[in-house]
């Protein structure tokens, strides 16, 4: 009797991906394994050529050769249906559980897990976070218990495997065709049972306890940066690894500047005077204090650059720069010797447009814009 072409049995192309292969398998097995079909002797030769098929597509030797010499090129290479095995040799429990397994992300792994992760919001001061500081933190968290060592066993006694598991931590129970896993009764998943706990945690292996940690602010941080340390998590039960903490970075308004990245802002109020006459103005920064030249006739939102006193970069590099906006003061509770003065220097400005640009360039734009209006 000719033999049908494999991949005309899982129903899939010359080129199908082992992913393909293994697809097309599964929803075969499933439909004519002879557990579902009992007393259908089509579904089982159906099941065992469908195996067959199966076991030489995965197989990328046996593949190769079936390719290039068809069914003679498996002559004499064995293990696989139709040349012994048959039908019972795979259990139709195991294809259900393979599937589900990839659906759900394989079988639980069994024994203690590892600690829990902790997460901490740690508030700082802008200083804080350009020059960096070393701070001590107090962290809520459950440690691994002395007396035991973690193990949860009293001393001279130590968990032992479970007899129902095996130490597997899951259990299979068979209903029908069908083979359900679940997490151990007995042990609850640990694998482990401890039959003397231990006085001080009962057995959990870790009490709660309040930890106290010293932080290195590394120089440069901002808004929302996230501090990792290795190990310094909650315990994990039964002598398992502890977890890792995590340092939120909040950082504080401030009353002078703001941060953008690298770059500090802040806002320098100047007198008239000096706007209209240049000059120098003291101005703060966080290493000290600068002064800025301000040149003669200088605007309200006119930008000054004083470079390298910004932020660290974190990863190094170029350090930023302090941003400085004047803002042109106007003088309030004049005198009225002050007030005479001022209305004197106005009329000596109404003379030539050609001290205030500005103001000129834009009673020019308003006149058309009304002269626009009676087109």
């Amino acid at each position: 009797m000719t033999k049908r072409d494999y991949y005309d049995i899982l129903g899939v192309s010359r080129n199908a991906s082992d992913e393909e292969i293994k697809k097309a398998y599964r929803r075969l097995a499933m439909k004519h394994h002879p557990d579902r079909n009992a007393g259908n002797d089509k579904a089982e030769e159906s099941f065992k050529e469908i195996k067959e098929a199966y076991e030489v597509l995965s197989d990328n030797r046996k593949r190769t050769a079936y390719d290039q010499f068809g069914h003679a090129g498996m002559e004499g290479m064995g293990g696989f249906g139709g040349m012994g095995g048959g039908a019972d040799s795979m259990n139709f429990g195991d294809i259900f559980g393979d599937i589900f397994g990839d659906i759900f992300g394989g079988r639980k792994s069994s024994g203690p897990q590892r600690g829990a992760d902790l997460h901490f919001s740690l508030e700082i001061t802008l200083e804080e976070a350009v020059f960096g500081k070393t701070t001590e933190v107090t962290i809520p968290t459950m440690v691994s218990c002395g007396d035991c060592r973690g193990s949860g066993a009293r001393n001279g006694t130590s968990p032992e495997t479970c007899s129902d598991c095996g130490g597997y931590g899951q259990v299979r129970i068979q209903q029908g065709f069908f083979t359900v896993q679940q997490t151990c009764p007995s042990c609850y998943g640990k694998g482990k049972i401890i039959k003397h706990p231990c006085a001080k945690c009962h057995g959990r292996g870790r009490s709660k306890q309040d930890k106290k940690l010293s932080i290195k602010i590394p120089a440069g941080v901002d808004v929302g940066d996230r501090i990792r340390l290795s190990g310094e998590g909650e315990a994990g039960e039964s002598g398992a690894p502890p977890g890792d903490l995590y340092i939120q970075i909040q950082v504080l308004p401030h009353a002078l500047f703001e941060r953008d990245g690298k770059n500090l802002y802040c806002e320098v109020p100047i007198s008239f005077a000096i706007a209209a006459l240049g000059g120098e103005q003291e101005v703060p920064a966080l290493k000290g204090r600068v002064k800025l030249k301000i040149p003669p006739g200088t605007q309200t939102g006119k930008v000054f650059r004083v470079k390298g006193m910004g932020v660290p970069s974190v990863r190094g590099g170029i350090q930023g720069d302090l941003m400085c906006k004047v803002s042109v003061e106007t003088p309030v509770n004049l005198t009225a010797k002050q007030e005479e003065l001022l209305q004197q220097f106005e009329k000596t400005l109404s003379v030539n447009n050609k001290h205030n640009p500005k103001t000129s360039g834009w009673f020019d734009k308003v006149k058309q814009f009304f002269d626009d209006m009676k087109l």
